[in-house]
């Protein structure tokens, strides 16, 4: 229902003579913000229906975006438990200990497959405090690996 509502709102606005807004502010009607909707719909053409797919392509003129202004796609869970870890591998070994203050951020520089190196800051004393707090809930093998880095559990 959501998403028929928002795509006669932006046919009506096409309609009176408005232009496809293409980014969220431009256009509002009835509450509905039509450009973060079809900034929706032109990142997340997959996720819909053949149908809808045809609607916004002929109807309302909204073409799937390039690949090269996709957004980058979500990390894994796994993934960024890995960075965190890394992260605070990195410090156990600068400090000699884990007991990072709450607010600290960590600088890791991780490798990607094509060689490309990325720099990030990690909030890794938030990170550090939810995993004590998760104790029970991590599994043997993570318990294992923190605990290996000097990870005082609760």
């Amino acid at each position: 229902m959501e998403w028929q509502r928002a795509f006669h709102l932006t046919r009506r606005h096409l309609d009176t003579g408005g232009t496809l807004p293409t980014a969220p502010g431009q256009a509002v009607h009835q509450g509905e913000d039509l450009g973060r909707w079809v900034r929706a719909q032109r990142h997340g053409r997959d996720r819909l229906t053949s149908a809808q797919q045809w609607m916004c392509e002929h109807i309302l003129g909204i073409h799937p975006a390039a690949e090269e202004v996709q957004p980058p796609p979500r990390r894994k869970h796994s993934d960024r438990w890995a960075m965190n870890y890394a992260a605070a591998r990195q410090y156990y070994e600068r400090e000699g200990h884990l007991r990072v203050p709450r607010g600290h951020t960590e600088r890791i520089v991780t490798g990607h497959d094509d060689g490309h190196q990325e720099e990030q800051e990690l909030k890794l004393g938030s990170w550090i405090g939810n995993q004590r707090s998760r104790a029970a809930s991590l599994s043997p093998e993570r318990r294992e690996q923190l605990t290996a880095i000097a990870m005082h559990w609760p």
